[in-house]
């Protein structure tokens, strides 16, 4: 039996999920709190219990999530019976093994990318995966496996890819990467675990940095990509444009999502089908029905009020979020609210935060999401970012009411934490002064 220790976690729950559906027998355990991603488990049946040292038998394989030490009860435990213990990175390198994987790592995108990759080659061909917002599937017969690999402290060089995908490289995680030339470094020993070919984004410009010793193939919208999307219309019903790869003409594509960044997410999937010999027409059918993974871009329309959920976490994508708004509803006010995670991102960032909120009409923001202890930061507040706010104030869940006086709005809610939860009460209050019921 495989035990998780920290089974609710995004990444852990995707990989109970995956071995489930390989035959193997499954449970784990977590805090007694609420996540999202407890219901994809309980559908299965997998068991999950609350820490307790006394979940740890004789005969188990333990899964270590991340973020728990030695120190953990049951991790104490499983030592001290000398059980297997695997990393959660330790296992997916050896699933990645298993399959003809494809990683998408990237700053920004990894999560849609890797969604939108599975969706269209699951439909098209059969497909495993491993997504960051808690999906996971997999299936012995299927060749190919899409696997979302995530750069913090080097995790993604544990898998073994077939093909590595990049959507983009910035400076992130700065608890751990030291500049932009420490995350290219990372990024570089990444391509080099490609045994077929890496596929990259040729408009962002760390990527021409990365040289790796295998074949690699650069997306865009430049000329000097080798798959570039032209003829692009940007539309209030999504995104259209042709695609030509090494100057071939490929195929026309409709996409229903909005923004640049998706149509760069897109061309990363684009190319992997075209290297891998399918039919445009097929990649276009499924292209067209790809409605987003979890918690990107999530829209909910209540009366004259939209609310989105998004994942947004770093400037970056904060900026790409709000743009994307105002592409799909132009003659709508733009609201954004933003809870940040970790001290030293809202600090490090304050600036590009403020910049990118400062795109919208309005802007909140909210105290800072804290997990972990980070040394130096101790004075960080959400102020860092809202004294730079053109026209912002501070927001939390007992001022929610104050968000009720919006009409004919977009509501974007964006953070990698629980700001759902205000949200959901934003909702509810909305519903019920609207005198709409559930």
């Amino acid at each position: 039996m495989y035990h998780l220790i920290g089974i609710k976690g995004t990444g852990m729950s995707a990989l109970a999920q995956i071995l489930f559906d390989l035959g193997y027998e499954v449970q784990g355990s977590d805090k007694k709190d609420h996540f999202f991603t407890e219901a994809p488990l309980i559908e299965k049946g997998i068991k999950v219990l609350e820490f307790d040292a006394n979940n740890i038998k004789e005969g188990m394989t333990i899964i270590q999530g991340n973020a728990f030490r030695d120190d953990n009860p049951e991790v104490a435990k499983a030592l001290e019976l000398g059980l297997k213990i695997y990393t959660y990175q330790d296992m997916l390198g050896r699933l990645s093994r298993m399959f003809k994987t494809i990683t998408v790592a990237g700053c920004h995108g990894k999560t849609t990318t890797t969604s939108m990759l599975y969706h269209v080659l699951n439909n098209i061909k059969g497909c495993n995966t491993l997504i960051g917002d808690g999906t996971g599937a997999a299936n012995k017969e299927y060749e190919y496996f899409s696997l979302e690999a995530c750069e913090y402290k080097r995790h993604f060089l544990n898998y073994t890819p077939y093909y590595a995908i990049i959507t983009n490289i910035e400076l992130d995680h700065i608890d751990y990467y030291k500049d932009i030339d420490d995350i290219v470094d990372a990024y570089r020993s990444y391509a080099n675990l490609a045994t077929n070919m890496v596929i990259t984004c040729g408009d962002d410009p760390y990527t021409h940095y990365l040289q790796p010793d295998k074949p690699i193939f650069f997306y865009g919208l430049s000329d000097d990509n080798d798959i570039i999307a032209k003829d692009v219309e940007y539309r209030d019903d999504g995104t259209s444009f042709d695609v030509f790869v090494e100057d071939n003409y490929y195929g026309h594509f409709d996409l229903p999502l909005y923004g640049k960044h998706m149509l760069l997410n897109s061309l990363a999937v684009i190319a992997i089908c075209y290297y891998e010999r399918m039919e445009a027409k097929d990649v276009a059918k499924y292209l067209k029905t790809f409605e987003g993974a979890k918690r990107r871009f999530k829209e909910t329309v209540i009366d004259d009020i939209v609310t989105i959920d998004d994942y947004a976490h770093h400037p970056t994508e904060v900026k790409v979020t709000i743009k994307g708004a105002r592409q799909k509803y132009p003659d709508k006010k733009i609201v954004a609210i933003l809870k940040t995670h970790t001290l030293s991102r809202t600090k490090e960032f304050a600036d590009e935060f403020a910049e990118a909120l400062n795109l919208a009409d309005k802007s909140y923001i909210m105290d800072v999401g804290v997990d972990r202890f980070e040394e130096g930061y101790d004075d960080v507040t959400y102020e860092v970012i809202l004294d730079k706010l053109k026209n912002g104030e501070y927001m939390s869940l007992d001022k929610v009411d104050e968000l009720l006086k919006y009409e004919n709005a977009v509501l974007i809610f964006m953070s990698s934490k629980d700001i759902y939860i205000l949200k959901d009460e934003y909702e509810k209050r909305l519903k019920h002064k609207k005198g709409i019921k559930d």
